[in-house]
């Protein structure tokens, strides 16, 4: 026994992992620097983990932090983790001894011809047993399968926080929706009690003779197509209230009245912290999974490989057999066996198509990580791009909703003094209702674009706070 264990004890010394050692791949070396769609709007300072903060809406801050404790999407790739976590345990055991206990116990007749002089024919027969083996880690067969678990662990860690940075992203997208609804909604009936102000004015003068039944009839009209976005604007809140709830993992019903009471559009009054492109591909958490992928799907080259090779066993058994339960504790029925099993498959070529096989994987996997760095940058740069471009438009916007809140006034005052005719000031309202209702849409374009982009910047998985709105609500 002595002499056996020094044996398995030298051959594991002597192991070597079969197959490539794992290196990672390197980021174009463009991709670590500052951004190329960068703005006034932004800064390179590092982003913040929970950026939803940045907006200083506590009931934001709740919702955010309920769907990442209670979303389905969040549950089912915690769930997932475990299941990987099993397999590197399941992996990681077969680096042990493996051991198998037996016994069995059994009455039976002896026919008369057999039977031994001094025995009864009937009578028990009763077994005990222990098997032990190792199997000896020359080639790293092992080994390599649990490096390669710990990589399927490491990216499904990743995969669920890339599931928590959609799930704070979408929910502070469908908080935003709902506000920027509510916003534009009150707007849209501002418009119609303006207007109503206005057929209210024209049916005056149209009573003492300085309007006619077409004057009328034109602000009546454009005062109905106002009034028709007003249940559309409605329906988008409402929508948008009940995605926030399935996201924070509640019915509609549930869902706080707090979330409801705000109704202007988010705003930030401050730089957006954006980093750089280094520390984008560090903290996205899509790019650390395909990383992992990559090293798993490396070590398989080396579990594939080591087929090759002779698989070294090591093993013993002992046991006892007996006509009675107390026959099997005694000296005289013990046995035992030590021994080693060499096995070596005589055909290579199975175990050849494994290992390109498990190649071809590594080189899918290494085009998953390259794609998947592209894309970060990609979908970065294109919302820095975006939500530039949507400052840029509010601000045009604003500048025309003011000249037109302008107008507007001018051709009111000079219709009740007869200067202009009815068609002049329906033109000068229709003007300033595109402009309110354009500078409500260019808010929550702002809005999205914002959310967007921290999104494509990959935080809110470091964090997920405690607390939240759930008591109130659930």
């Amino acid at each position: 026994m002595r002499s056996l264990l020094i044996t398995a004890s030298a051959l594991a010394l002597a192991a070597c992992a079969a197959g490539p050692d794992y290196t990672a791949p390197a980021h174009p070396q463009t991709a670590a620097g500052a951004f190329v769609a960068t703005s006034a709007a932004v800064t390179p300072q590092p982003v913040q983990g929970d950026w939803w903060r940045l907006y200083n809406d506590p009931v934001l801050d709740g919702l955010v932090t309920d769907a990442l404790a209670a979303n389905t999407d969040v549950r089912g790739a915690v769930a997932r983790i475990e299941r990987a976590r099993a397999g590197l345990r399941g992996a990681r055991a077969d680096r042990l001894p493996q051991a198998e206990a037996s016994s069995s116990a059994n009455y039976g007749r002896t026919p008369a011809i057999q039977r031994v002089p001094g025995m009864d024919r009937e009578n028990w027969q009763v077994d005990a047993g222990l098997d032990v083996s190792y199997e000896v880690d020359l080639f790293g067969r092992v080994s390599r399968g649990v490096e390669a678990a710990r990589g399927d662990l490491a990216a499904a860690q990743g995969d669920a926080d890339a599931v928590r940075v959609i799930v704070a992203a979408d929910t502070a997208r469908a908080y935003a929706d709902a506000v920027s609804a509510a916003e534009r909604l009150g707007v849209a009936e501002r418009i119609v009690a303006l207007l109503d102000q206005s057929i209210t004015l024209t049916e005056r003068r149209r009573g003492v003779g300085l309007a006619t039944r077409l004057d009328t009839a034109r602000i009546g009209a454009l005062r109905n197509q106002r009034q028709a976005e007003v249940p559309a604007f409605a329906a988008a809140r409402d929508a948008a209230l009940f995605r926030l709830a399935t996201l924070t993992g509640r019915t509609p019903a549930e869902l706080p009245e707090a979330v409801r009471a705000r109704t202007t559009t988010l705003r930030l009054d401050q730089p957006i912290p954006v980093g750089d492109g280094a520390a984008l591909l560090a903290r996205r958490p899509d790019v650390r999974a395909a990383e992992r992928r990559l090293a798993a799907s490396t070590a398989r080259i080396g579990v594939a490989t080591a087929a090759l090779y002779p698989r070294i066993t090591l093993g013993g058994s002992g046991g006892s057999t007996g006509t009675g339960f107390g026959d099997i504790f005694g000296a005289g029925p013990l046995r035992w066996l030590l021994g080693g099993l060499i096995s070596w498959t005589a055909n290579p070529e199975p175990a050849r198509a494994r290992i390109a096989a498990a190649e071809a994987d590594s080189q899918e996997a290494l085009a998953g990580f390259d794609g998947t760095v592209l894309r970060a940058i990609e979908e970065t740069e294109t919302a820095l791009s975006a939500y530039a471009h949507a400052l840029e438009r509010r601000t045009a916007l604003q500048a025309a909703q003011t000249e037109a809140a302008v107008a507007v006034n001018i051709a009111r005052a000079r219709q009740r003094e007869g200067d202009i005719d009815s068609l002049a000031l329906l033109d000068a309202e229709r003007t300033f209702a595109d402009a309110e209702a354009g500078l409500a849409a260019a808010d929550a374009q702002i809005a999205g674009t914002q959310v967007d982009l921290f999104r494509a910047l990959g935080g809110g998985w470091q964090t997920a706070g405690q607390g939240g709105v759930a008591a109130s609500g659930r």
